[in-house]
């Protein structure tokens, strides 16, 4: 399970409305109990992708070292990616499988018509052949 604050989710929701129609990207920072990870802070990262953003993103490696370092320095982890599906469904496509890493989370926000419509958290395998959906839970909201 994935616990977000509310206030990093109102800031994960803002980014991805205001990137709107593009991709957006970020990293989520917390602590884990055991089976549940709590978010309380995000970092906007930009998205680096060359190409047409509207449907894809793509993080530097250097981006997500200093998302890492920020953690360490709040006594947190870096618990997960999320990022924006624009006027599409929050489904774990290929693509997001193939470069995912299997010990984040990975939160995909479905904006639709530059407003938020809703939101799935996904668990990819070691093996990145698949990812299983991750209970999501925004503190504040039932």
């Amino acid at each position: 399970m994935i616990r977000i604050q509310s206030r990093a989710w109102q800031q994960m929701i803002d980014h991805a409305k205001a990137t709107y129609p593009n991709e957006c990207c970020g990293a989520m920072l917390g602590t884990s109990d055991g089976e549940i990870k709590h978010v309380d802070i995000v970092i906007s990262l930009p998205n680096s992708y060359q190409g047409e953003q509207g449907s894809y993103y793509e993080l530097h490696p250097e981006d997500l070292l200093a998302a890492e370092r920020e953690a360490r320095s709040r006594e947190h982890d870096l618990i997960g990616i999320y990022h924006s599906h624009p006027d599409c469904g929050a489904y774990f496509s290929q693509t997001d499988l193939k470069n995912s890493c299997p010990w984040y989370s990975f939160v995909v926000l479905s904006i639709r018509n530059g407003e938020f419509d809703h939101a799935n958290s996904w668990l990819p395998d070691a093996d990145q052949t698949r990812a299983d959906r991750e209970e999501l839970v925004i503190e504040g909201h039932p």
